[in-house]
């Protein structure tokens, strides 16, 4: 059984916004990896002026479907599971209140289907989400309650008896947005074109929290661009004019190379400095 990366997102262009070039780089490697996409992202806003339609807008979940299909296949996902439950939107938006929101379903019966899943991927790394301080979506925020739950239900043979024999995850990750990796890009831009979009990102971004985490870097020098290519694939979420590639890859290259991943939970320990989500894994495994 090849190394296994299971990456739970909550909605289509979360699997290429959040740790895309590492799952690349670790499926290159020869790693599998699954993906499992929650919602269908019915509520987001078409973003990309070029897809602002009155037919897009129209079938926007089936559209952000496929867009999800292509998006995974560029990173080298190869499963895809939607769960299928609607995209939640924002507190007190008109999509929340649907009784077939995602942040509206019987917590249990959500974690129960990711243990059914677990449990057959049988993954050595899950990526879920942090507390989502930066962007609270209810959609991410459940992501993280459900990611951490699901960790303990996996290897508890009481819990889902049904749904499997037990699995213990060694580690879960979440894909995050550290303050050091766009204070750096900032400075670095500033210093040689004077220009940077990522300041309204630092007035957001709370640097206490980096000290508080332990924070794995992976370099993903070379799998920068085929990340980049997945979000493209987003084309109703994605300006490709616009914020997110309005860097050049070679600079992001040269200043900060590395995505980064906060370890939530571990069976195998952590250490700093750690460069590999996989440390301590493969020699549990033997």
């Amino acid at each position: 059984m090849p190394r296994t990366i299971l990456a739970i997102h909550a909605h289509p262009d979360d699997e290429a916004s959040k740790g895309a070039a590492t799952v690349a780089k670790y499926v290159a490697q020869g790693a599998r990896a699954v993906l499992v996409t929650a919602t269908g992202g019915e509520a987001g806003e078409i973003l990309n002026p070029a897809m602002d339609r009155p037919e897009v807008a129209e079938n926007l979940a089936e559209i952000r479907a496929g867009e999800l299909k292509k998006a995974a296949g560029i990173i080298g996902y190869g499963e895809v599971i939607m769960l299928g439950y609607r995209d939640s939107g924002m507190p007190n938006s008109e999509p929340n209140g649907h009784p077939d929101a995602f942040c509206r379903q019987p917590f249990d019966e959500v974690l129960e289907r990711l243990v059914s899943i677990v449990r057959q991927v049988r993954p050595d790394i899950v990526f879920g989400y942090d507390d989502h301080e930066f962007y609270p979506h209810p959609d991410h925020l459940l992501i993280h309650d459900l990611s951490l739950a699901l960790v303990r239900a996996s290897a508890d043979a009481q819990r889902f008896p049904e749904s499997g024999e037990p699995w213990t995850i060694q580690k879960l990750y979440a894909p995050i947005f550290s303050r050091e990796r766009i204070s750096v890009l900032h400075e670095a831009l500033l210093a040689e074109t004077g220009e940077s979009p990522f300041g309204p990102w630092l007035e957001r971004l709370d640097g206490s929290q980096d000290l508080a985490r332990k924070v794995t870097k992976i370099d993903v020098a070379g799998f920068i661009d085929q990340g980049r290519e997945a979000l493209r694939a987003h084309r109703t979420q994605v300006d490709p004019d616009g914020f997110w590639f309005a860097v050049p890859t070679d600079f992001i290259e040269s200043v900060y190379p590395w995505e980064d991943f906060e370890l939530l939970t571990s069976a195998v320990g952590w250490s700093e400095g750690e460069t590999d989500l996989f440390d301590g894994v493969a020699e549990t495994n033997e």
